[in-house]
């Protein structure tokens, strides 16, 4: 197969919502962290997204942690492709990128709008959650220029169509560049709807100049989105922080066993999972030195 014809698939290891009492194989600790990695990249996962915990599994922004988290990771998994979040409600934008400046990850996640972001209940009649997730687009130069100043390259997190079309003006602007690496995010209320339909008309705004994409699909319809987009010719991200279920609606007990449904779907569709060395060109990424 051609390198069009390979799948990166990218596991977000446990979020910064979800705890045990929902789902009590998240990781905590980096040392379950690194485990978690290595079950991923053994079943076809060359990159890991990163929200960092302390032991106890409360969400923080501290580098150290970071730091643990990562090296645990790499020590069992030298090869993989490390993404860490920038993603937060009500912290300072320079907490939110401080490990991207002192431990320059391969990859930053950059969140490209502000929106509301909610959950929804029919059965309560009301929201589980809701809050308005502010990016500024001043927050996003400050976020794209100290990614630019450590060499880490952005992902920019699209929630919907205007996410997509907000990265234009920052590449005429010389803050971002291209070839770019794009996160299509469907099925979060106050986003894009999680649909094939919805999928395939933003990958058709992703410029045809090298750039890349991937779709992150919210809840139970991640299966059929992954599909579309191995369908679509896009990549693929799974992981206990967007949804704790397989295919069939068994919890899975590892982020390796959703990692194994994407690669599985992938080659249903003609597609072949791509290797770290893969990823790394596919995605524009340098080498590990």
């Amino acid at each position: 197969m051609g390198m069009d014809d390979k799948v990166v698939i990218t596991v977000a290891l446990s979020g910064a919502v979800a705890n045990r009492t929902q789902c009590p194989h998240i990781p905590y600790t980096p040392e379950e962290y690194g485990a978690e990695a290595k079950r991923s990249f053994e079943a076809g996962c060359t990159m890991v997204h990163i929200h960092a915990r302390e032991p106890d599994g409360t969400p923080t922004q501290r580098v150290g942690a970071y730091k643990d988290i990562r090296d645990a990771i790499l020590s069992e998994v030298p090869e993989m492709i490390i993404n860490f979040s920038t993603g937060a409600v009500g912290i300072p934008v320079e907490e939110r990128i401080g490990h991207i400046r002192d431990l320059k990850p391969d990859v930053g996640a950059l969140n490209m709008g502000s929106m509301n972001y909610a959950k929804y209940s029919p059965k309560r009649k009301d929201f589980v959650f809701k809050f308005v997730f502010s990016n500024h687009f001043d927050d996003i130069i400050a976020f794209l220029t100290a990614m630019n100043e450590a060499g880490v390259k952005p992902e920019l997190e699209c929630f919907d169509t205007g996410h997509i079309n907000s990265a234009f003006p920052l590449v005429d602007m010389g803050v971002l560049n291209a070839p770019i690496h794009f996160s299509l995010i469907l099925g979060v209320l106050g986003g894009a709807p999680p649909t094939a339909r919805q999928l395939a008309y933003e990958a058709s705004l992703v410029p045809n100049d090298g750039s890349d994409w991937e779709v992150i699909g919210v809840s139970r319809e991640q299966w059929m989105l992954v599909a579309a987009a191995c369908t679509l010719g896009g990549n693929v991200r799974v992981g206990f922080e967007d949804n704790f279920y397989l295919p069939d609606g068994d919890m899975a007990t590892s982020n390796g066993e959703l990692a194994a449904a994407a690669a599985q779907i992938a080659r249903f569709t003609g597609r072949e999972v791509a290797g770290a060395d893969e990823a790394r060109a596919l995605m524009h990424l340098p080498a590990r030195s």
